[in-house]
């Protein structure tokens, strides 16, 4: 899948999408053990200001993105599974007009929900935009399965947590997460 800039949608910042960007996928439904070092991941990521992407669908997801807007400086591609609705410059004016949040979209305003075609459009585009993905609990035979499957997210590479549900991920040459200690700790396994 490879997109051309004109095909895109957006409200906010477009030049977000020139920086290296992490992909965040987390399945809807997660052991709630994932959720301490995924906060670790995001607090990270906050304090470099890497670029992150996501759909922010799944409630760790939704998480995640209330924490990485607290960033002031915090780049955030924001993926759309519907169009861009008038109401979401008014919401987040002060990101918007920051320049630090980007809202994409491949489809037009008139598609306002969000379907399980328009969520695996959303997650296609994700991939492929992105230059790595963290995945911190990926359900089996589920649609995050089925994503890394498609040629849009082959060759990049997938940071995990290491909790035994994860292991197809390690089998797929996906690499483990530890935490870099910026909180004054040492680096453990989690």
């Amino acid at each position: 899948m490879v997109i051309g800039p004109e095909e895109l949608r957006k409200l906010g910042n477009a030049a977000l999408l020139g920086l290296s960007k992490t992909a965040f996928f987390c399945s809807r439904h997660y052991p709630s053990s994932v959720e301490h070092p995924t906060y670790l991941w995001a607090l990270e990521q906050r304090a470099a200001g890497c670029c992150i992407i996501s759909g922010f669908h799944s409630m760790l997801e939704q998480s995640v993105f209330r924490y990485l807007l607290q960033g002031p400086e915090q780049p955030i591609i924001y993926a759309l599974g519907r169009g861009i609705q008038p109401n979401l410059r008014l919401e987040y004016e002060p990101e918007v007009t920051a320049g630090r949040l980007l809202f994409i979209t491949l489809f037009e305003a008139e598609v306002q929900t969000v379907t399980q075609d328009t969520a695996d459009i959303r997650n296609l585009l994700v991939a492929d935009l992105a230059d790595q993905i963290f995945i911190p609990y990926m359900a089996p035979h589920g649609n995050l399965t089925r994503l890394l499957q498609n040629v849009a997210a082959q060759g990049k590479p997938i940071l995990t947590l290491d909790i035994p549900e994860n292991r197809p991920l390690l089998e797929q040459g996906a690499t483990l997460f530890y935490p870099s200690g910026i909180l004054g700790r040492q680096s453990q396994r989690l």
